[in-house]
C-alpha cells in the first residue's frame, strides 16, 4: 500500500510584484521567511490559489492610513432647523432668512418649520404667504427639496444648497 502525499501547489507573487511561479506551499513559506516577509493568500478561489510575499503589518498600516485619509476629507451634511410662526414680524423674518442663507452657504440642508397654534389653523393662508416669502428670498442660494406641506399643525419644507 503505497500512499502518495500530495503537497498543495500555490502560485506565488514576490515582494516586488514579480511572478515566482507555481510551487509547493512549504517552499513558498520558506522563501518568504528567508526574505523577512509574510506569505499572504490573495486569491483563495483561483486554481491554483494565489499567494503574495509581503510585509503584512505594513500592508495593514497602509490600509488603515488610507481609510483615515478618506474619512478626513469627507464632509457630512447636517439638517439645520429654523422655526417660524405665521405672525413672525418682517424684521425677524429677515434675520431668520439670513440664518438660513448662512446654513446653506456652509453646505447644510435647512428644514423650515412654520407652526400654527390655536386659531391660527383657521388662517393657514397667512402661514403659506410667509413660506412663499421665504422661498422667494432663498431661490438664488438654494433649491426647494421638499415643498411646503402640512404635517399636523406645522407647515414644513426642506431647502438644500445649490
Amino acid at each position: 500500500m503505497n500512499r502518495e502525499i500530495r503537497i498543495p501547489q500555490i502560485r506565488v507573487i514576490g515582494a516586488e510584484g514579480e511572478q515566482l511561479g507555481v510551487m509547493p506551499t512549504p517552499d513558498a513559506l520558506k522563501k518568504a521567511q528567508e526574505s523577512g516577509y509574510d506569505l499572504v493568500e490573495v486569491a483563495p478561489t483561483s486554481q491554483p490559489p494565489v499567494c503574495r510575499i509581503m510585509d503584512y503589518g505594513k500592508y495593514k498600516f497602509e490600509l488603515q492610513k488610507k481609510d483615515h485619509q478618506s474619512r478626513r476629507h469627507q464632509k457630512s451634511t447636517q439638517v439645520k432647523e429654523i422655526k417660524l410662526r405665521p405672525r413672525t414680524d418682517k424684521h425677524d423674518l429677515e434675520i431668520k432668512i439670513r440664518q438660513i442663507k448662512g446654513f446653506l452657504a456652509d453646505g447644510n440642508k435647512t428644514k423650515v418649520v412654520l407652526t400654527f397654534r390655536g386659531r391660527e389653523m383657521a388662517n393657514q393662508e397667512m402661514g403659506r404667504s410667509v413660506m412663499s416669502n421665504v422661498i422667494a428670498e432663498l431661490t438664488p442660494v438654494g433649491t426647494i427639496e421638499y415643498a411646503p406641506r402640512m404635517e399636523g399643525r406645522s407647515l414644513i419644507m426642506v431647502v438644500a444648497p445649490k
